[in-house]
């Protein structure tokens, strides 16, 4: 039986593009705003999504969009969205070429502890800039898959750091922890060195859900031993086919179930009640700064073209999680209201959540500690 289509809503503060801001119904301050993006997460759980996801960037200058000239830490934020949500995923990215492994893994699963199991982390690799702005430009490009390999298995390690039985917490008897249980990673490799353990226990879910994004082989060959869920290419349906075949085989190849694995792919529709209204409001975006232009949108027309569009990639097998990306202020409205039903009619998205996990809801199994097993 195929996993019901999941939903994710990337909250881009005031937009991915150079006009959004200026837009009437968007705050100018809307990546800073607390508020705002509590409105959004709240939205986003109303229509029942997985995740909301944020995406990350490391080096700037004046010439990038305006939502990435200031904007909130990831990690941060998604704390105090989840003393506002109760069953919405909540997945940060932080890259792998200049982050730390400890301090990642100890981020993540605080978060992941603090959202009773909500907690996702997309892992990926940096530009020369990212790289310059912490203290790693002595590294070259060829470096940052394998520090990247060695980041991963240390994070994971660490995430296995106590066993799920380990606290005793007996008050009565004076015991807190079974010492057994708790367990040193001693890592040495060429890019880190950790000893271990994680001062955190494992949540709920187990440990926060992996996505990864890249078309490389190399990326390929982490993604399928490392990942839950992998960024496939979005421009053209055979293409994510194609990819998602051989990311099939690899995953395969490492005695993984690929049903297990989640296909996810980004786009930014507009969505009106027709095509018309739909229209309209990629004019009103194209209108507010004339020197720039925004592509017209893969999903874009009428709630029930964009339904059977998203319809056609799903059963195609092209993606099992489509990330949402609001590109005009009434983006995520205009899905939730609009387009959400259609799928829910079609019965191909839920009506209710399955779960308070992230995990849960996304159809993944628990990940079992590997010193239990």
């Amino acid at each position: 039986m195929k996993k019901q289509l999941k939903l994710g809503g990337n909250i881009d503060g005031v937009g991915w593009n150079y006009m959004g801001w200026r837009h009437p119904d968007m705050p100018a301050n809307a990546s800073e705003s607390i508020d705002y993006y509590v409105q959004k997460a709240k939205r986003l759980e109303e229509g029942k999504f997985d995740t909301i996801f944020l995406t990350d960037v490391s080096h700037i200058g004046p010439g990038m969009i305006p939502h990435y000239l200031s904007m909130f830490e990831g990690v941060t934020i998604l704390s105090a969205l989840s003393m506002v949500t109760h069953s919405i995923g909540l997945t940060a990215t932080i890259a792998t070429s200049y982050a730390d492994p400890f301090t990642v893994a100890r981020q993540m699963a605080s978060l992941d502890k603090i959202s009773n199991g909500r907690a996702g982390w997309n892992a990926i690799t940096s530009n020369p800039g990212g790289l310059a702005n912490y203290s790693r430009t002595h590294l070259s490009k060829a470096d940052l898959y394998p520090m990247k390999k060695e980041f991963l298995e240390i994070v994971e390690g660490l995430w296995d750091s106590y066993e799920d039985d380990a606290f005793i917490r007996d008050k009565e008897s004076g015991v807190f922890l079974d010492p057994r249980k708790m367990h040193a990673l001693n890592y040495r490799g060429n890019y880190f060195s950790v000893d271990g353990p994680l001062n955190i226990s494992r949540s709920r879910q187990g440990r926060p859900v992996i996505f990864q994004a890249g078309t490389s082989p190399d990326f390929m060959n982490l993604a399928s031993k490392h990942a839950d869920g992998v960024f496939l290419p979005a421009d053209n349906l055979d293409d994510a086919k194609a990819f998602s075949q051989e990311l099939k085989r690899r995953v395969e190849l490492e005695g993984r179930s690929f049903d297990d694995f989640l296909l996810t792919i980004s786009h930014n529709p507009i969505v009106g009640r027709t095509e018309r209204e739909a229209e309209e409001k990629f004019q009103e975006l194209q209108a507010l700064m004339p020197i720039y232009r925004i592509p017209k949108p893969k999903f874009f027309g009428s709630a029930e073209k964009v339904a059977d569009q998203i319809q056609h990639w799903y059963e195609a097998g092209a993606m099992d999680l489509l990330l949402i990306r609001q590109e005009h202020p009434s983006g995520f409205d205009d899905f939730i209201d609009l387009v959400v039903p259609i799928l829910q009619e079609k019965g191909i998205f839920r009506e209710e959540y399955e779960s308070n996990t992230l995990r849960g809801n996304l159809g993944l199994p628990y990940p079992e500690n590997r010193y239990s097993i």
